[in-house]
Parts: C-alpha cells; sequence; structure tokens
C-alpha cells in the first residue's frame, strides 16, 4: 500500500516542493522515517498516531515507511504532519488519494486540531508557482496563504482540524476557500504622530529629509531630549510600502513565526528597537536552523538601536556588512539563509557618559579620557556610514507648554512620497527606489551642482577633510533635499543642508 502526498518547505525565504511518500508494507510494526528529517520531523510519528486513534481512524500494525523527498535537503519543524496523517490514510484506502496539485501542510495537536506553523507565505508561493492548484492550511495561517492566491491560479483552504480535511477529500463537507484580505495601498498610519512633538524643528526636520532619501540617522543629545519619542514616529512619514515590498516583509514575518494569526500582509513598515543587551547573532540572525535577525525583521522599515555606545562593538560591526549589501548570508551546520535587509538604521546617542556634555543648564561630569572612551565605542567605518548625524537639543518651556504641537505626520508623508516618486520615476533604469541606493558611480549623472555649490563642497572637504565614503553620501542628502524642494540642480542651499548634517564631525568629533 502507497501513496504520494505534495507538501512545502523553506529554506531562507524561498519555498520548495516536497514529495511525502508514505508505504505500509509488510513485517513487524515499525515506524521509520526517511528524507534528513530534524528532531520536529521524527516526532511526527507520534503525533500523527495520537490524532489517528482519536479521531477514530485505523492506525496500521504493520511496517510503515515515510520519505519526505528530496532527501538531500534538510526538512524541519511538524509543517509534516498533515501530509503524513493524509498520506497514511490514502495509503490505506480510507480516503481517495489526493491529486498531485493538492498540497498539504500543517502541525497536528494530539486530538488532531491543526495548529499553525511558521514559513506559510514563502511556501504557499512556491505552491503556487510549481502548479498547485489547491492548498490545505491550518486556519490561523490561511489570510497569509491566501495573498499567494491573489492571482486566481490556487485555491487555499483553511481547516481548523484533520477531519476537516478529510471530509472535504471524501466529498462529506466542503470546506469554503480563503479570500485574500487584499493591500490598502493607501495604508492609513494609525500609531505615534508628529504633531505631538514640541520644538525639536532641526531634528523633525532631518527626519523628513531621512525618510525622503531612505537615509541612515544619527542623534545625539543629552537625556530627554525625546530622541526616541521621534525615532518612533519615522515610519509614519515613510510612503506606503509597495505590494512586492509588503510581500516581502511578511515572508520574514513568515518564517520567523511573528505573524499573529489571521495576518494577510503586512501593511505598516517594521520598526525594530532591540536592547542595547542584544547578541551579533540576535542581530544578524542564526540558531542551529538559521532564522532571521533584526536586521532582516527591520527588511523595508526601521532599526531603532537606542544608547548606540552601549551595544557590544561586535554587534555593531555586524551592521557593517548588511548596511552595504541590503543583504544578509547566515551560516550554520545545518545550512546557509540568506534574508534581505535593506532597512534604515537610527540611531541615539548622548554626546558623553552622563548626556550632560555642552547642556546649557547641566554641567557635565565626565573627565576628558571618559568622553573619548565613550565615543571610541563606535568605530569611524560604521559612522561613515551614516549619512546624517544631527543634534537634538533641549526644548525651551514655551515649546513644551504650547497648546498646538507640530506638523501632523500625514502632512509631512506626502512631501516624503512626493519625492520618492520622483526619485523612482528618475531611477527606473537603475531599479533603485531612493537616494540612499544611488551608486558611486552614477552620483556625477544624478547629482549635479551649480558652479556656486561646487565652490562650497571644495572648500568643506579642504577644511573638514572628509572621506571619499563621504562625500558620496554628502551628494545624496545633497540631492534628497533638492528633490524635496522639487529642484532637479543641486544648488548651495541644498548642499548647505546636507553639509550640516555631518556638523558632528567637528562638534563631538563623532565619524
Amino acid at each position: 500500500m502507497f501513496a504520494r502526498i505534495t507538501s512545502l518547505g523553506v529554506t531562507g525565504l524561498s519555498g520548495y516542493a516536497v514529495t511525502v511518500e508514505c508505504d505500509i508494507s509488510g513485517g513487524l510494526p515499525q515506524f521509520a522515517m526517511v528524507g534528513l528529517p530534524d528532531s520536529a520531523v521524527k516526532e511526527s510519528s507520534e503525533r500523527v498516531r495520537s490524532a489517528l486513534k482519536n479521531l477514530r481512524w485505523p492506525w496500521p500494525a504493520s511496517r510503515i515507511t515515510v520519505n519526505l523527498a528530496p532527501a538531500d535537503v534538510r526538512k524541519t519543524g511538524p509543517v509534516y504532519d498533515l501530509p503524513v496523517f493524509v498520506g497514511l490514510l490514502a495509503a490505506q484506502g480510507q480516503i481517495p488519494a489526493p491529486d498531485p496539485a493538492q498540497a498539504f501542510l500543517g502541525e497536528l495537536g494530539l486530538d488532531g486540531t491543526l495548529r499553525p506553523v511558521a514559513g506559510v507565505l514563502p511556501m504557499a508561493l512556491a505552491a503556487a508557482g510549481a502548479g498547485a492548484k489547491e492548498l490545505f492550511v491550518p486556519a490561523e495561517n490561511a489570510a497569509e496563504a491566501a495573498v499567494a492566491a491573489e492571482d486566481g491560479g490556487l485555491t487555499v483552504y483553511p481547516a481548523r482540524s484533520a477531519n476537516e480535511v478529510t471530509q472535504h477529500l471524501r466529498g462529506e463537507a466542503k470546506l469554503s476557500p480563503a479570500l485574500p484580505t487584499g493591500y490598502d495601498a493607501a495604508g492609513a498610519w494609525l500609531g505615534p504622530d508628529f504633531a505631538d512633538v514640541r520644538g525639536q524643528e532641526g531634528a523633525r526636520r532631518a527626519l523628513e529629509v531621512a525618510a525622503a532619501g531612505g537615509h541612515n540617522l544619527l542623534m545625539v543629545g543629552p537625556p530627554g531630549t525625546g530622541k526616541s519619542m521621534l525615532a518612533q514616529r519615522l515610519p509614519g512619514i515613510l510612503p506606503p510600502m509597495t505590494r512586492a515590498e509588503a510581500l516581502e516583509t511578511t515572508a520574514v514575518y513568515s518564517v520567523a513565526g511573528l505573524l499573529r494569526p489571521g495576518t494577510g500582509l503586512l501593511a505598516a513598515r517594521p520598526f525594530r528597537s532591540p536592547h542595547h543587551s542584544v547578541s551579533a547573532a540576535a542581530i544578524a540572525g542564526g540558531g542551529s536552523n538559521p532564522r532571521p535577525g533584526e536586521v532582516s525583521l527591520a527588511h523595508n522599515g526601521v532599526l531603532f538601536l537606542d544608547e548606540l555606545p552601549e551595544f557590544h562593538r561586535d554587534t555593531l560591526e555586524v551592521l557593517r556588512q548588511p548596511l552595504e549589501d541590503g543583504a544578509v548570508t547566515v551560516s550554520r551546520v545545518h545550512g546557509s539563509a540568506r534574508y534581505p535587509c535593506r532597512f534604515m538604521l537610527v540611531a541615539a546617542m548622548n554626546p558623553c557618559k552622563c548626556g550632560y556634555l555642552g547642556h546649557p543648564t547641566h554641567e557635565c561630569t565626565c573627565t576628558p579620557s571618559a568622553i573619548e572612551q565613550y565615543r571610541r565605542r563606535i568605530s569611524g567605518p560604521l559612522l561613515d556610514r551614516i549619512d546624517i548625524q544631527v543634534e537634538a537639543v533641549p526644548v525651551e518651556y514655551d515649546a513644551l507648554a504650547a497648546a498646538a504641537g507640530g506638523e501632523a505626520s500625514a502632512a509631512i508623508r506626502a512631501r516624503v512620497a512626493a519625492a520618492r516618486a520622483l526619485q523612482q520615476q528618475r531611477y527606473a533604469a537603475l531599479g533603485i527606489g531612493c537616494n540612499a541606493a544611488l551608486p558611486s558611480a552614477e552620483l556625477r549623472r544624478y547629482c549635479p551642482l551649480t558652479a556656486a555649490s561646487e565652490t562650497l563642497l571644495r572648500g568643506a572637504f579642504a577644511r573638514m577633510g572628509y572621506s571619499a565614503r563621504a562625500y558620496d553620501r554628502i551628494l545624496r542628502v545633497a540631492r534628497t533635499a533638492a528633490d524635496l524642494a522639487g529642484s532637479e540642480v543641486i544648488d548651495t542651499v541644498h548642499l548647505s543642508e546636507a553639509l550640516q548634517y555631518r556638523n558632528l564631525d567637528r562638534k563631538f568629533g563623532i565619524g
């Protein structure tokens, strides 16, 4: 007795087809699973056995062999419980043999209930790409799986128990297909609003420029000046995610097992704020079976590092390669996975250990050597990858007590979206969407300077001794300032603003 069931697996963010072959033959009762399964997959036999008995289905008193093909790819997680369950019933003739275009995935409880699994979205996309027509998933995973069904080639059937699946296959009670939740391109922001921020006009403008061009940003200022408050409001002024961006971001969260039940496509850009005690592996990703780290969970969103010098040096250095490449490869004994990580890095720090260096009313208690040691915790190469450095100054009482707050996020977002639209049109041939991703080789072509701007930039380099990377980043930020002003040429006012965002190089010795 033999049955072949179609299932799926996932490596990194890529799903792939898995064939579950179930063979029942004569001999002493035994259950063997082959095909490079991990511990969670091997334990499937006990879950399936209990589910069959509790649902009043027979457990074959024979030799059972289950093969997961392809056999040279390691299989992980409890995703194969449902296909093994269906395969054993089909091999015994209890249910009709499923069509190869029908795919199954899901974890079984001992009573036959179906529990959600991680990575359903990339597996559903792989099923649609491989020509599958029907996909049976746990009900909690239906919304994300239905995203792959929007082109009409795949029908997703959500089930709360294995019995619902068997009744559907036997024609006794048909399951209702899951409907795509859709994606609202308007993406109305419901989070913290910039209207709540009092004062900090300079920092607000810097965040607007950063959002318009996708630039990394560092805020330096004493405690209580609103650095964290400003950073938390940054996602609210970023343009809505495109469908392609939403698919990638949702796939990352699906693989990480962080999608809430019933969630389809993620509409809001992610905002990740790990504690400074986080490890390098948690930032980049890791585990015995590679999983996405914070840089990937912030993909298409914001990674906020508060108290930047308090992070371990090796943790910060891990950021350098993802910031340059927009992707990170996690290699472990059991395999490697490549995850996307195009994010905006926003960091905040105090000017010194006590936090009050340069404060107008509080005296700094740090010694010169303590200040130098505090700043040395951040390497020059990492700071060189931060386009905008801005000072957060203490807010005056009149600004704090004002009845009206600042400009609302919706108004700022409209300007940011207009600037991003200009950039997407300009760089359509390059396949990039923002100024921060503009290659160095294309700077002369897309960042034309007036004669006065050229003179200003030459003088600034003579005085400050900027690096070649700083030169590139100054031009990119100036390009964004010009885009916000609707100018195709970078004039002195745009370049002056970009140079102003490097003033902390001189004032605090940063960069």
